[in-house]
């Protein structure tokens, strides 16, 4: 199971990055290079949409630092509008230009080419709606994870750091092991 469970990891990985390849010769096919392939999915998830940074954050698999950088250069290069909230002056409200409209557009264009040349491969709507149940669930399973660690992580004692036993001055091997408690 172990091995099945790396090999996914790995896979969800190299597929990720090679969908950012066909997004990239998309773009280069378009002759569009003020805009990178992340930058390109980002707008396109933004959609007619107005939201702000940390909702672009949460709604995406993007890491903060870099949505407020991509953000900056898609601005930059005027793909996106932006402007402070009125109620809330440390949050940005962002949404397309005409020329983010337009090349979310393109990429449209291509998601439906895809879907139609998904039609003559050897997926069917079956194989990639049983992929997503799977996925959902990994995901799942990774928030639930990551929620684990997070709520034992006070009782888990770094491994690299030698500090006073609780138990007094002779401390024993077992002090040092790492206290993590199991939620079910």
């Amino acid at each position: 199971m172990n091995n099945l469970y790396l090999e996914v990891i790995s896979l969800v990985e190299r597929l990720h990055r090679q969908f950012l390849e066909v997004v990239k010769l998309e773009l280069e096919g378009l002759s569009i290079h003020d805009i990178n392939n992340v930058q390109a999915m980002m707008l396109f998830n933004i959609g007619d949409a107005e939201m702000t940074v940390g909702e672009l954050t949460l709604r995406g698999c993007y890491l903060g630092s870099n949505v407020s950088y991509n953000v900056k250069k898609m601005v930059e290069n005027g793909y996106l509008a932006h402007e402070r909230s009125v109620h809330d002056r440390r949050s940005i409200h962002v949404r397309l230009t005409e020329k983010g409209g337009k090349l979310r557009d393109s990429l449209s264009s291509m998601h439906r080419r895809h879907g139609e040349m998904l039609t003559q491969s050897s997926l069917s709507s079956n194989d990639l709606q049983a992929t997503s149940v799977t996925l959902r669930r990994l995901e799942r399973f990774w928030i639930r994870a990551a929620d684990l660690v997070q709520r034992a992580s006070p009782h888990v004692a770094p491994a690299n750091v030698v500090g006073p036993s609780r138990s007094g001055p002779s401390p024993n091997r077992e002090d040092f092991s790492p206290r993590i408690s199991s939620v079910d």
